[in-house]
């Protein structure tokens, strides 16, 4: 009796350790923290910053976005890479200094030299649009990998469409 007294005392114990998240830990938890109230003990100034630097890389890939996406065979610009492509340029104009790349890939269908042609295409639609948006063009190069460095190994539709994309990557000017 006693025996069982003290073991159902521990998993109480042990289950109401376990119930609550520390005050400090919900504070520090990423994405979303900031939703919380800062407790009354600790200034809000002295909270960690959270999430990459401003004007960073990392920057412009987690707070921006860094690809667009095309049909299959087509190198227009498609209507849902408008709102990525309106930040990118929005990003760019703010930090000026800062020059990019923007890589062409395609799916692994079609011949080598027909998709080096359709990711070069796709590389200047997105070149192209940045441009209209007020970039200097000559922060911006292109290039064209075609299927040669896919982002998802498969063959099937959703292997193909993550493929099929226009991918921003920072050159210079940033700190990081």
């Amino acid at each position: 009796m006693r025996f069982k007294f003290l073991s159902l005392l521990a998993a109480l114990l042990l289950v109401s350790a376990c119930a609550t998240e520390p005050e400090e830990s919900a504070k520090s938890s990423g994405k979303g923290a900031s939703a919380s109230a800062p407790s009354s003990s600790a200034p809000a100034a002295a909270a960690p910053a959270v999430g990459p630097g401003a004007g960073t890389k990392e920057d412009f890939v987690v707070n921006v976005g860094d690809r667009v996406f095309f049909d299959f065979d087509k190198s227009d610009i498609k209507t849902d890479a408008v709102s990525t492509l309106n930040k990118q340029a929005t990003w760019l104009e703010r930090y000026s200094r800062v020059t990019i790349t923007i890589q062409g890939h395609c799916d692994e269908r079609g011949t080598r030299e027909y998709n080096l042609a359709l990711g070069n295409r796709r590389a200047a639609a997105v070149k192209d649009y940045l441009v209209s948006r007020g970039i200097a063009a000559n922060r911006i190069e292109i290039i064209s990998y075609g299927k040669e460095r896919p982002a998802v190994l498969g063959s099937n539709e959703w292997a193909w469409a993550q493929n099929r994309r226009g991918v921003t990557v920072i050159r210079g000017g940033t700190s990081s």
